[in-house]
């Protein structure tokens, strides 16, 4: 699908929002707090704490995510494209932030969070989706050059260039430079970049950045830990009780989980097994108490959010519209998809949460406000 560069339609009246999204995201929600309440509570009781620490946060974050999602709903979409500017500026003042000692939070080594004291915030989470509306913005205005080498290809990833070096080498966040860098060349493509671009330019770019990686490994520990995901993904077991534990944990969960599962609440692997079950491998815990039934219904709801987040884009009255419509659902797509890809190690561990399900205050709360983008974006879609 290429998004079709249309002018901004004015006369459109804003209707109803798309309710099958809004009740797909209600269901994931609730499927989500119920999932996170069984796989955290082992964990928060370890840790001397209520065993419904961990749920009693996600719910509050839901709760207040739902009333910003609604709010949102109702802002005309149109309007974030004068701010796009200063989204692309603000995103890397905000990544920059996490330099400042006094607001830095550190945890496993990396210093990708800020701490607002009451709790911390990613500023990663909320650049995704400035990224998002910036380049709808961008890739609309410079509409008679997209086709174009220089101006239609290069140009616009050097936007991009700042944003991933800053997310590489202050705070080694890989998982979230794969995601920007897919969803803009995702809003390139759909804006009517030529794909042969991609193909000429992107595989010797790919080639060369492995060996610069592997290079960069061997003077630093950074690049290190990197480089030994993707060998413990190769062989998990050569490193059972290091770099492949999490993997082989997540691998007996699921594999003890079969058709219907062993039961919600009864997982083996969340027992401080499966380090920290309610994050990123919160479906592996899926798969163990709820079976491949439980699994397939969190893709069938995956599949549910894509479809209608697609058939908002093509229903959208303008290209910017269309484009943020993409990028949103590009996003949830993306996640859901290398999240379960990492869990079944189909691919090297990323550190990718599971959207709507995987804990997560701050995280949940922003991607239920670009949710909220999406919704108002289906009050003006064309019928």
């Amino acid at each position: 699908m290429i998004v079709k560069m249309t002018k901004p339609t004015k006369k459109a009246s804003p209707g109803q929002f798309d309710f099958v999204l809004f009740i797909t995201v209600l269901i994931m929600l609730g499927f989500g707090l119920i999932m996170v309440l069984s796989a955290s509570s082992p964990l928060a009781i370890s840790k001397g704490g209520d065993g419904y620490s961990y749920v009693k946060t996600q719910a509050l974050s839901a709760f207040v995510g739902i009333i910003a999602m609604v709010a949102i709903s109702k802002i005309d979409y149109r309007r974030w494209a004068k701010y796009y500017k200063l989204m692309y500026i603000g995103s890397i003042l905000i990544l920059l932030a996490v330099l400042i000692p006094a607001i830095r939070y550190v945890s496993h080594g990396a210093a990708r969070w800020i701490d607002l004291k009451f709790t911390t915030f990613q500023p990663s989470e909320l650049v995704k989706i400035a990224m998002i509306i910036f380049y709808a913005k961008y890739l609309t205005d410079h509409k008679a050059e997209i086709h174009t080498f220089f101006k239609g290809f290069v140009y616009p990833l050097l936007w991009i260039v700042p944003i991933i070096a800053i997310l590489l080498f202050v705070q080694s966040h890989l998982s979230a430079s794969i995601i920007i860098i897919t969803i803009v060349v995702i809003l390139m493509l759909m804006a009517g970049t030529r794909m042969r671009y991609f193909i000429t330019v992107g595989t010797p770019v790919v080639g060369i950045g492995s060996i610069a990686l592997y290079v960069l490994a061997q003077h630093s520990e950074q690049f290190m830990n990197k480089l030994s995901r993707v060998i413990s993904f190769l062989n998990p077991w050569a490193d059972a009780a290091g770099t492949g534990w999490q993997v082989i944990q997540s691998l007996y969960a699921i594999g003890s989980g079969g058709l219907f599962g062993v039961g919600l609440g009864n997982s083996t692997q969340k027992y401080l097994y499966l380090p920290e079950p309610q994050n990123d491998f919160i479906f592996s815990v899926i798969a163990e108490e709820l079976g491949f039934v439980g699994c397939l219904a969190v893709i069938i709801l995956f599949g549910i959010f894509i479809w209608r987040g697609v058939l908002i884009a093509m229903k959208a009255p303008d290209s910017f519209g269309s484009l943020v419509a993409i990028g949103i659902t590009s996003l949830v797509g993306l996640q859901a998809i290398i999240n379960i890809a990492v869990v079944t190690s189909s691919i090297p561990n990323t550190g990718m949460p599971l959207p709507f399900f995987s804990y997560g205050g701050t995280a949940l709360l922003i991607l239920l406000c670009a949710v909220g983008i999406l919704l108002n974006i289906s009050r003006y879609q064309k019928t």
